[in-house]
C-alpha cells in the first residue's frame, strides 16, 4: 500500500426533498452546459449566430445519451444494472460508451446542421475543444462511481476502491487531464495556424482515441476481449488511423489561396455558399462575397483605376467624353462595391456561422 493514495468516495450523491440525486448524472448535466457555453461563445467570436448551439444541443445531447447506453448495453451486456427490463436504461448507475455517444450526438448535430444550412466543418471545429472539456468533467462522475480504475500501482496517486484492496491507477483522472490538455492545444492551434476545418475536429479524433489506446492497456474492468485485446482498444486504434487520413485529407483537398486566411470556426464557406444565401446561382470563377464583404478592397481597386483613367481621358479629349468615361467606369465598379457590400451589411442575427452569406 503507498503512503499516500487517492481515497474513495464515501457517499455517490446525496437527498433533494424526495429525490436522489446522483452525483454521476450531476456531473454529466454541468458538462453539458459547459460545453453549450463554450462552444457558443466560440462560434459568435468567429461571427456566427449563437443561437445555432442550443437548437443543435437540444438534439445531439438525448442523442448521444441514448448512443451511448446503446454502445454499453451492446458491447457490456453482462455489466448491465440492475437486473432487470429496465436495467438497460438506467445510467444513473454508470455505463455511458463514449464512441457511441459522440457518434449519435454526431449525427443528430448534422441533421439539423443541414436543415439550417449551415457547414458542419465550421461547427465542427467550434465544438471540439468544448467536447473535450465536458468529457473530462464527465470523468469526475465516474470516481462518484467508482469506476474506470487501472490495475494496481504503488504511485503516490492511487485510487482506492471500497471492497478491494490496495491501490489502483486512477485513469478517469488520467483522461481528465489528458482531455482538458487537447482542449486548450486546440484553442492555440485554432488561433496560431491556418489550419482548414474541420481539421480541428478531426485532430480532436486522432488524439483522444490514441490516448484512450494507452488508457485501454491499464484498465482492468469488465470488457469484452478478441485476441487477448479490449474491443475499445480495436476501437481506438480504428478511429486514430481515421482521424489522422481524415486531418490531411482536410489540408490537402484545396489550395492554401482558396481556404480562406481565417481557416477555423469562422473561415469562409466558399462561392456556393455565398451565392446561394444572396439569392443568385453561383458562377464559375465569381469572387466570394465574402470579399468584397470585408473592406471591398477588389471594388476600391477598380473604382480607383476607373478614376485614374477618367481623369486620364478627360485630359486627352473634351470634358463630355470624360465624364462620359468616368461614368461608364462608374457603373462598371458599382455591382461590385454596393452589391457585394451588401451581402456581407444587416444587423448580423441571422448570420452563418464561418460565412458572411445570411439564410435565405
Amino acid at each position: 500500500m503507498p503512503l499516500s493514495y487517492i481515497p474513495s468516495p464515501s457517499i455517490n450523491g446525496f437527498h433533494l426533498g424526495p429525490l436522489f440525486v446522483h452525483f454521476y448524472g450531476l456531473m454529466y448535466v454541468i458538462a453539458i452546459t459547459l460545453a453549450v457555453i463554450i462552444t457558443q461563445r466560440r462560434v459568435r467570436a468567429s461571427g456566427g449566430d449563437p443561437s445555432v448551439v442550443g437548437d443543435v444541443a437540444i438534439w445531439a445531447v438525448p442523442a448521444g445519451i441514448i448512443g451511448g447506453r446503446i454502445y454499453f448495453d451492446i458491447t457490456t451486456p453482462s455489466q448491465i444494472s440492475p437486473h432487470t427490463w429496465w436495467g438497460v436504461f438506467a445510467v444513473w448507475n454508470g455505463g455511458l460508451g463514449i464512441w457511441g455517444g459522440i457518434a449519435a450526438g454526431a449525427l443528430a448535430g448534422i441533421w439539423r446542421l443541414r436543415r439550417r444550412g449551415i457547414p458542419f466543418a465550421q461547427f465542427a471545429d467550434a465544438v471540439a475543444p468544448a467536447l473535450l472539456v465536458a468529457q473530462a468533467v464527465g470523468r469526475i462522475g465516474n470516481y462518484f462511481n467508482q469506476e474506470l480504475y487501472g490495475r494496481h500501482t504503488t504511485m503516490p496517486w492511487g485510487l482506492r476502491i471500497s471492497g478491494h484492496p490496495g491501490a489502483y491507477h486512477p485513469t478517469f483522472l488520467y483522461e481528465l487531464i489528458f482531455n482538458l490538455a487537447l482542449a486548450a492545444l486546440l484553442v492555440w492551434l485554432g488561433h496560431h495556424t491556418a489550419i482548414k476545418p474541420p481539421g480541428l475536429f478531426a485532430l480532436y479524433v486522432t488524439g483522444y482515441s490514441a490516448f484512450r489506446i494507452y488508457e485501454e492497456s491499464l484498465r482492468i474492468d469488465y470488457s469484452q476481449h478478441f485476441g487477448g485485446l479490449r474491443l475499445n482498444t480495436f476501437v481506438a486504434s480504428a478511429l486514430a488511423l481515421i482521424g489522422i487520413v481524415w486531418f490531411i485529407y482536410t489540408q490537402r483537398r484545396m489550395p492554401a489561396a482558396t481556404a480562406g486566411a481565417g481557416a477555423g470556426p469562422g473561415a469562409v464557406a466558399g462561392d456556393a455558399a455565398d451565392a446561394s444565401h444572396a439569392g443568385r446561382p453561383a458562377e464559375a470563377g465569381s469572387q466570394p462575397a465574402a470579399e468584397s464583404a470585408t473592406g471591398g478592397t477588389g471594388a476600391a481597386g477598380a473604382a480607383g483605376a476607373a478614376g485614374a483613367s477618367g481623369a486620364d481621358a478627360a485630359g486627352g479629349a473634351d470634358a463630355a467624353g470624360g465624364a462620359d468615361a468616368a461614368t461608364g467606369a462608374d457603373d462598371v465598379a458599382d455591382p461590385e462595391g454596393e452589391g457585394g457590400a451588401a451581402e456581407g451589411s444587416g444587423d448580423g442575427k441571422d448570420i452563418i456561422p464561418g460565412t458572411s452569406g445570411r439564410r435565405g
